[in-house]
């Protein structure tokens, strides 16, 4: 993971919501292309509300970005732009609050009900990190630069093994 991060600990949070605009410096941005396996990350920005949640933290939030990427098609670098949204909740480790286990060890899920809060390993959160965490779910795995299409045609047909069995029988007949 990139060297860039931005902490808020969870004491901060007393005083009432945290508003925060992340918008890295070109070279961060550089970094983090090269993590993310991006040709280029032109622009990144996200606006941020940290506000109290039960024992711990809510984190919203939207973030816009510019990626360039390499066509799986053409291979021609092209850019687009993806947003997102953030919204997730984070208590401290041994909060009463975490998803625990059920009795016998066993995860208790319940598929109707919202996620589950994320557990923090200290008392900060890196918003940087989660921003990057958002980021890297909105790429597209196989970039298609629009417009490009994937035409294919065999140069040759290919015979089937039965047209060659065939052929055989033919010789012997």
């Amino acid at each position: 993971m990139s060297d860039w991060t931005h902490l808020i600990r969870l004491g901060e949070l007393a005083r009432g919501p945290i508003e925060v605009r992340l918008a890295p410096d070109e070279a961060v941005r550089a970094a983090l292309a090269k993590e993310l396996l991006l040709d280029s990350l032109p622009a990144l920005v996200a606006d941020l509300r940290v506000r109290p949640w039960l024992d711990g933290a809510e984190i919203t939030g939207r973030f816009t970005a510019t990626v360039g990427q390499i066509c799986g098609i053409s291979l021609d670098p092209f850019e687009q732009q993806l947003t997102g949204e953030i919204a997730l909740q984070m208590v401290p480790a041994g909060s009463p609050n975490a998803y625990g286990e059920s009795e016998g060890g066993e995860l208790a899920l319940d598929l109707e009900s919202p996620d589950p809060p994320d557990v923090l390993e200290s008392d900060e959160i890196d918003l940087a990190h989660i921003l990057v965490e958002h980021l890297a779910l909105e790429i597209d795995p196989f970039p298609r630069k629009p417009g490009a299409e994937f035409n294919y045609t065999p140069d040759t047909p290919e015979e089937s093994p039965f047209a060659v069995l065939k052929a055989l029988k033919k010789d012997g007949e």
